[in-house]
């Protein structure tokens, strides 16, 4: 099985890319770097993500939540806010495979049990939030490990790899969906995920990356769910040949 965060699907992506991701990025880079715009921006990330998985609270009460200090139930609010604390931990650090694992216990505090929380697993079958059927089957756990490992090689290599802009988008993409079929963690993956895409994005583009729209994935759930589906929902025979049209959502992102 392979799963190499490859490039040669680069050229059709860019085929098919029907924004200027320059030009809307710089719009991003114009808004100014606070603490206020940062708390806006992930509050949005934060339950939007969250939103996918099934959480209750909407995103434009969690957004008033951490932007104007509106209380809600703890129980409505305490996983959001364990990943916003994700969220402020990798703004503060440099991306690795050791601070991701911190991100993801920080992110599942009131998820996971403590022994599950930053550990790899393997064997499972992720079930569609929606209609409680059986959307992707992962592999076992030793290939987990194997792919897991050999997935981060990639990613370091990626980031130490000076690129264009297109290529950066394209990557995060990548690494994002790799990462998803890997599904390393027994729960967790998707808010991860959906923060590790835009933490390579901050890391290669610096600190303003971070005000990307991943809210476009919720926004746009069936269709999410459906590219995700064209590249198999059986980890063994997992096809990249379909990728393209998930990896051009995050560029479409631009213009939330």
């Amino acid at each position: 099985m392979s799963n190499s965060i490859s490039k040669i699907y680069f050229q059709t992506y860019l085929t098919l890319l029907d924004i200027d991701v320059t030009a809307e990025f710089a719009e991003i880079k114009e808004k100014e770097w606070n603490a206020e715009n940062f708390r806006f921006f992930m509050a949005v990330s934060v339950m939007a993500s969250l939103k996918i998985e099934g959480e209750q609270l909407e995103v434009d009460s969690y957004v008033k939540h951490k932007v104007l200090n509106i209380e809600y139930l703890p129980n409505l609010i305490e996983k959001p806010n364990d990943l916003y604390k994700a969220y402020e931990f990798a703004r503060d650090h440099m991306l690795s495979p050791e601070k991701f694992l911190e991100v993801h216990a920080i992110a599942t505090h009131h998820l996971l049990p403590l022994s599950q929380r930053g550990s790899e697993s393997g064997n499972m079958v992720i079930m569609e939030q929606q209609t409680n059927r059986i959307q992707y089957q992962v592999a076992n756990s030793f290939v987990v490990k194997h792919e897991y490992e050999r997935f981060w090689l990639e990613v370091l290599e990626l980031i130490a790899t000076p690129m264009s802009i297109d290529d950066v988008f394209y990557f995060a993409a990548f690494i994002h969906l790799v990462f998803v079929k890997i599904h390393p963690f027994n729960d967790g993956n998707g808010r991860t995920g959906w923060l590790l895409e835009k933490w390579f994005l901050a890391e290669m583009l610096r600190e303003k990356a971070w005000y990307e729209g991943s809210e476009y994935y919720y926004k746009n759930l069936p269709q999410n769910i459906d590219n995700l589906a064209k590249v198999g929902l059986f980890y063994e025979v997992l096809n990249y040949d379909k990728s393209t049209p998930f990896l051009l959502m995050l560029p479409q992102s631009l213009k939330v």
